[in-house]
C-alpha cells in the first residue's frame, strides 16, 4: 500500500512529454532520468515529487514511441502508480516490466485532482481519498510479484533462484 499525493494531467500525455525526447539517446542513470520527468509539461514536478506520489491522467496515457525511459523516469522519481482512464498498450507493458503500477480507473481519473492525498492498495484494487474509494481491477498475482520485486528482471531472477534451490534440495 502506498500513500502520496496526486499529480493530475490530461489526455494523450505522450512519451515525449513524460520523458523529453531530446534526452533519449543520452546515457543516463534512472536517477538522472527522474530529474527530467515531465519537465516540459510541469517544470516543478521533478523537484517536488515525493516517493509514494501518484500520477492521475485521462485517456491514452503513454502514447507515442515505445521508449522505456518514459516509465523508468517516473519510477525513479518515486511515483508508485499511474492511474488513468486508459493507457497506450506499449507504455502499459513497459511500466509493468519496470515495476511501475499502472491502474485503470475512469472514476478516479475524473474525481481526483492535483494535491489530493491518496492511498493505493494494489492487492484490494482500491484507491482511497477524501473524495471516496475508487476501484480498479485487482492486479494478477504475477503482476503484483513483478511490482513488488521492482520489475520483471528482478522477479524472474527471484523465480529462477527459487527453482534452483528447489532442484538442489531434491
Amino acid at each position: 500500500m502506498s500513500h502520496g499525493k496526486v499529480w493530475k494531467y490530461g489526455d494523450n500525455v505522450n512519451t515525449d512529454v513524460i520523458f523529453p525526447g531530446r534526452y533519449t539517446y543520452q546515457i543516463m542513470t534512472p536517477e538522472e532520468m527522474a530529474r527530467h520527468a515531465l519537465e516540459d509539461q510541469d517544470p516543478g514536478f521533478a523537484k517536488s515529487v515525493q516517493p509514494g506520489d501518484v500520477i492521475v491522467a485521462g485517456k491514452n496515457f503513454g502514447c507515442g514511441s515505445s521508449r522505456e525511459q518514459a516509465a523508468a523516469c517516473l519510477k525513479a522519481a518515486g511515483i508508485q502508480a499511474v492511474v488513468a482512464k486508459s493507457f497506450a498498450r506499449i507504455y502499459f507493458r513497459n511500466a509493468i516490466n519496470l515495476g511501475l503500477a499502472v491502474l485503470q480507473s475512469e472514476e478516479a481519473a475524473d474525481r481526483l485532482e492535483t494535491g489530493d492525498a491518496v492511498e493505493v492498495d494494489l492487492a484490494r484494487g482500491e484507491i482511497r481519498s477524501a473524495k471516496g474509494t475508487f476501484r480498479f481491477h485487482p492486479l494478477p498475482e504475477s503482476v503484483l510479484g513483478i511490482i513488488a520485486a521492482g520489475g520483471l528482471i528482478e522477479y524472474t531472477k527471484t523465480k529462477l533462484d527459487a527453482a534452483e534451490n528447489e532442484t538442489a534440495k531434491e
